[in-house]
């Protein structure tokens, strides 16, 4: 084989659940000395964890400025900044980015794009341009494949997960009927690109690979789980949150953390709220920008309820450090690929309370894995109580269950922990590329 080295292009979607993976990726690619060009606009390249220095002769940060859309709130570049109702229009902007990119493409002639599930428009382009494409699914392979035959009509819309999904779409939809949504730019960027990457390992979801293999008619190459690299030990933010977690007995808090772009109605976090003060354990709650107690300063980093057993903290927080201390007991998510794949790099049990997309068949997936369990929502309306909320707490941290859960996890961890094995994936994946980039053979 070659040993020329590749340049590769990465164009994630404007959402830390998409830019994080994708960074993850295009380091580990640079390790090997490969040249990447990582391509966002500037408010999300600033806000990214920084490189470490031996990766900035390779890996090369490049910002595009977002086009401006007068429906976008000043400074909104990413779905964090974003409410939910505008998002159409920050698809909108980051469609506009097709003509500098196009000239960026035509002047640097990488080896390869890697793009994300938004950009329909790439792998066309891409091709045009005689660079080969690769759709990057930095969702879990069950979900993407639960979504592509849900899209090809080969799974029911009766089935549970899709009655949730629709109805949970209802209510976002927006009145953007002539732009295409999002399962359709899914779809249709993945019908164009030439090669699908899924951040999967074969020991864990192996089943869902070739399913989304079969179904896509495309080769598929799982490229490991991309476990995040280790949290900066000098945050200042990490030592108020390590005294407070402290306080608390091995295993007896719940973390609570349900992303960047999870909104949560006042009915929802009233109800989460009380089912976590039913369950009588302490918890720590990442919550970013809402005002938790009616009129609090927005400015306080956290707050802590009247029993002093609930923490709310309301800026960023170093979530793999949190999970991996020894209080933490169980991990409260939404599900997210990113986030359970962290509680379970540490073995941390999982209680589940999906609210889109592919966090319906990640969960029955990891419920399937006795790993956790989800939140039961009601059939006729979907909606969760304080009451089952409690139940499934309570079940996996103190009922027999836990003891279920948590060897579940743990015995996950040995996979998902395995640096070893992830990077066996990312190097075939490396491998892959170079054997049949443009002009070889």
């Amino acid at each position: 084989m070659s040993e020329t080295k590749l340049h590769i292009v990465v164009f994630p979607w404007l959402a830390f659940g998409h830019l994080i993976p994708f960074l993850e990726l295009a380091k580990r690619i640079a390790q090997q000395g490969n040249k990447i060009s990582f391509i966002s606009t500037p408010r999300n390249i600033h806000r990214l964890p920084k490189l470490p220095e031996s990766l900035k002769p390779c890996l090369h940060l490049i910002e595009f400025p977002l086009p401006h859309i007068d429906e976008l709130p000043e400074n909104a570049e990413n779905t964090d900044d974003t409410p939910q109702h505008l998002v159409p229009y920050l698809f909108k902007a980051y469609d506009a980015l097709e003509q500098p990119l196009t000239k960026f493409l035509e002047k640097s002639t990488p080896d390869w794009v890697i793009c994300d599930f938004a950009p329909l428009w790439l792998p066309p382009l891409s091709s045009m341009l005689g660079i080969p494409c690769i759709f990057f699914c930095s969702f879990a392979a069950c979900g993407s494949s639960f979504g592509l035959e849900l899209i090809m009509g080969k799974k029911s819309m009766e089935s549970s997960e899709a009655k949730l999904l629709r109805a949970v779409h209802k209510r976002k939809e927006v009145d953007q009927s002539s732009k295409p949504k999002e399962l359709n730019r899914f779809f249709e960027t993945l019908k164009g690109a030439q090669v699908i990457a899924t951040r999967s390992c074969m020991e864990i979801d192996g089943e869902f690979v070739k399913s989304l293999e079969r179904s896509s008619g495309k080769l598929v190459i799982p490229i490991g789980l991309l476990p995040p690299s280790p949290e900066d030990s000098n945050d200042h933010n990490w030592y108020t949150i390590l005294n407070w977690l402290n306080k608390w007995e091995k295993g007896s808090v719940i973390y609570v953390a349900f992303g960047t772009e999870v909104t949560l109605s006042d009915e929802e976090f009233t109800e989460i709220g009380m089912g976590l003060d039913m369950s009588g354990f302490p918890f720590f709650w990442t919550m970013k920008n809402r005002n938790t107690s009616g009129g609090s300063d927005e400015s306080q980093d956290w707050i802590e309820n009247e029993s002093k057993r609930g923490m709310m903290w309301r800026r960023w927080a170093p979530q793999s450090r949190i999970l991996a201390h020894k209080s933490v007991g169980a991990f409260f998510p939404h599900c997210g690929w990113s986030s359970v794949i962290e509680g379970l790099q540490v073995g941390c049990p999982l209680v589940m309370l999906p609210f889109q997309y592919d966090q319906w068949p990640i969960a029955k997936f990891m419920e399937e894995k006795k790993v956790g369990l989800k939140v039961h929502r009601h059939e006729h309306d979907f909606k969760f109580t304080r009451d089952s909320m409690a139940k499934a707490l309570t079940s996996v941290m103190v009922e027999e269950e836990r003891k279920c859960y948590r060897s579940g996890a743990q015995e996950m961890s040995k996979i998902v922990g395995d640096k070893q094995l992830q990077e066996k994936y990312v190097n075939q994946f490396v491998d892959y590329m170079k054997m049949n980039r443009p002009g070889y053979n």
